[in-house]
């Protein structure tokens, strides 16, 4: 057979991933990724719960002493993603709302949308006025969420109401799509992308009969509001050190400057976080396990927050311990993140090989 699209291998979408990144779930209302994750924690621990919050964890034991117990690792991943918030329902029918989360309202004209009510999935599309009817002063700008509305068909208000109330929430409509080199895009990359890669580290860790301290693979709420599943579940957990699992920006796609957040490019693996808040001896110790594992890697730099679940964890308590890994995202907070899945399995497997090397004379104190 001559080269082409019919001969490329193509790694293919995994079940748990497919499954994550299809479940409705923007802040607060994390319902549905919480049971996927959950159910497949299952797969491999029998230690599994769901919290008041709405957390998932899912905890593999360790094999060491318990008279002197190697290190316990969180590995945290939110499964909250952005989505709209029903705020009005006028008497024509349309759904007014708020952004849950941070929206680009540009992506958001002409998209499908679900909203999820105590019925059911009810469908609608975003819309705004036409560009044949904007004023040309109109056109000059970028529209804003207040501009737009959903219309779900209904011929008039009484009918809108009886289908949606005010606080049910909405996400853009789409399933999953396989692309050539491995490449998938789909909503809600940000952040079921973590939530998987904690799932699988986890997993690879109780296939290779556990690591010397317990590893908990955490899907945790609320991240892109307040942070507010990393700071319970880690307060309620008491991990010796946390990992937090999250996407960054792709750097190969047009317009991106290198200069300011370093070279991460699609196949080239994890990507290491260094910076003020987060603890140097978990960075030595990533870094030298990728080296030892041969996975490619790069590194970047945070100043002060990194604008991840990590803020919030590494100031619970006394003080956790918390690390940081990403996974390189093209187009964040739309409709067509894009992921390349060779750079998530590489995730999983970097954490899990950081697990298995932890021993209980293992010290994260900054000397």
């Amino acid at each position: 057979m001559h080269g082409g699209a019919a001969s490329l291998l193509v790694m293919p979408l995994p079940d748990v991933l497919r499954q994550l990144l299809t479940a409705a779930g923007p802040s607060g209302y994390e319902t549905a990724p919480a049971a996927v994750f959950a159910e497949a924690g299952r797969r491999f621990t029998d230690d599994v719960a769901i919290d008041v919050m709405g957390s998932a964890v899912a905890r593999v034991a360790g094999t060491s002493d318990r008279a002197n117990p190697a290190p316990f690792l969180a590995v945290v991943g939110h499964i909250d993603e952005i989505g709209l918030i029903v705020t009005h329902i006028d008497d024509n029918g349309f759904l007014r709302f708020m952004g849950v989360g941070g929206w680009d309202p540009q992506i958001l004209v002409g998209q499908r949308v679900e909203v999820t009510t105590r019925d059911g999935v009810v469908p609608g599309v975003a819309g705004r006025k036409p560009i044949h009817l904007l004023r040309e002063e109109e056109r000059e700008k970028v529209p804003k969420l207040r501009d737009l509305h959903v219309d779900i068909g209904a011929k008039d208000g009484d009918e809108a109401r009886e289908l949606v109330r005010i606080g049910d929430v909405a996400v853009i409509a789409g399933e999953p799509v396989e692309l050539r080199n491995d490449r998938v895009v789909s909503r809600s990359m940000d952040n079921r992308l973590g939530a998987f890669i904690a799932l699988e580290a986890a997993r690879l860790v109780a296939e290779a009969g556990g690591a010397p301290g317990d590893v908990a693979a955490c899907g945790v709420v609320q991240e892109e509001v307040t942070f507010g599943g990393a700071r319970t579940s880690s307060y309620r957990l008491q991990p010796d050190l946390a990992i937090v699992v999250d996407v960054t920006h792709e750097t190969g796609s047009p317009g991106i400057e290198v200069n300011e957040i370093g070279k991460h490019e699609f196949g080239s693996g994890p990507v290491i976080e260094r910076g003020s808040i987060l603890n140097p001896v978990i960075y030595e110790l990533l870094h030298a396990t990728a080296e030892r594992e041969e996975i490619p890697f790069t590194v970047q730099a945070s100043a002060r927050a990194t604008g991840t679940d990590a803020d919030a964890i590494h100031l619970q308590r006394a003080g956790i311990p918390t690390g940081g890994v990403s996974v390189t995202l093209r187009y964040m907070h739309s409709s067509v993140e894009m992921v390349q899945l060779d750079d998530v399995h590489a995730c999983a497997r970097l954490i899990a090989a950081f697990a298995q090397s932890l021993t209980a004379d293992t010290s994260f104190a900054r000397a």
